[in-house]
């Protein structure tokens, strides 16, 4: 096991002021370092989710932490309450700032990941993820919209003792009336640029509606990362907010 990464200190203000967290899952890490680098003064953190962990695992984690920005597992771990504790346990050597669980677990799931965070880590939960529409749920059996789906799982979350949750820009504005103190996270975001394509996602809205809604980290991907500018993308959607 490698040595417990040190807490990041560069580039304090910033990661303060800006809630803007790049989703960084590119299939070669040198470019995935390269593109953190280039846009690194203009974001708030870096997510790495699924596909970048199972690529690089902790040590793409560790090359990508050494950029100086707080880190954002989106791992979306959902399975029993102790795998799921054992998990969390085994990512504390990366001390990432923010790790994602499925509110879908259930409750004891989400306080065995909590109770087994680390003390810097907030655990936020999935409610809806935004690539489902209430026909997808209808599909899979569950009753009700995605936002009345979105609002029972951050109930729960919130009642489990967890940071926050995620959910898409369509919920935030309900959940943020009743959870004033969540951690609440908004992927899926669409600046309102010509030529941004939705991709995948159903349910979005734009960066600076999701952060006047009451959002506190705003997850985008593509539009900046698949700009011809990364930095030029970055800065555009940092000065709508």
């Amino acid at each position: 096991m490698g040595h417990a990464l040190q807490p990041f200190d560069e580039d304090k203000e910033n990661t303060v002021s800006n809630p803007i967290y790049l989703a960084l899952d590119l299939p070669r890490l040198d470019n995935a370092v390269a593109l953190a680098q280039k846009v690194r003064q203009h974001v708030g953190g870096l997510k790495l989710g699924l596909e970048f962990f199972c690529a690089h695992g902790h040590h793409g984690v560790h090359e990508i932490a050494k950029i100086g920005l707080p880190i954002f597992l989106d791992l979306k771990l959902h399975d029993i309450p102790n795998t799921v504790a054992a998990a969390m346990q085994a990512i504390h050597v990366l001390q990432p700032s923010i790790v994602t669980v499925h509110a879908s677990g259930g409750r004891a799931m989400l306080e065995d990941a909590k109770a087994a965070a680390g003390e810097h880590t907030k655990v936020v939960a999935v409610t809806v993820l935004t690539s489902l529409d209430d026909g997808d749920l209808s599909r899979m059996g569950v009753a009700g919209s995605a936002h009345d789906q979105a609002l029972r799982l951050a109930d729960l979350a919130q009642e489990a003792g967890l940071d926050g949750i995620v959910c898409s820009g369509h919920e935030v504005g309900a959940i943020h009336k009743r959870w004033k103190n969540g951690y609440l996270v908004v992927p899926g975001l669409r600046p309102a640029i010509p030529g941004v394509s939705h991709g995948d996602q159903k349910r979005t809205v734009t960066p600076s509606e999701a952060r006047n809604a009451g959002a506190s980290v705003l997850v985008i991907g593509r539009p900046i990362s698949r700009a011809e500018d990364p930095a030029a993308a970055a800065r555009a959607i940092e000065a709508t907010l």
